[in-house]
């Protein structure tokens, strides 16, 4: 099953933040967000508003669309996988 753009957003989120070396708690510090629910974005089991999208962004010293565009590059590059694993099962 291919990830959705939720969990492909936490997974780039996720990136950004280990990029800069920083765990789940400095992030959820610089961005005034709670470490359970900065785990949850990442993990897809939480929806980020557009605020939370800001504040992270923000935290992690890129624009909010750059953050959301890692997202859907992310599901992109997953769609293509999947298009690649057909053409070879087929």
């Amino acid at each position: 099953m291919r990830p959705t753009l939720v969990e492909c957003f936490g997974i780039a989120l996720r990136q950004s933040r280990e990029a800069r070396n920083w765990s789940q708690e400095q992030l959820a510090e610089h961005s005034n967000l709670n470490r359970s629910y900065v785990g949850e974005i990442e993990r897809g089991s939480a929806i980020a508003s557009l605020a939370t999208v800001e504040k992270l962004a923000l935290a992690l010293g890129i624009s909010p669309s750059a953050l959301v565009g890692r997202g859907e590059a992310v599901s992109q590059a997953n769609v293509v996988r999947g298009i690649r694993l057909m053409a070879i099962a087929c």
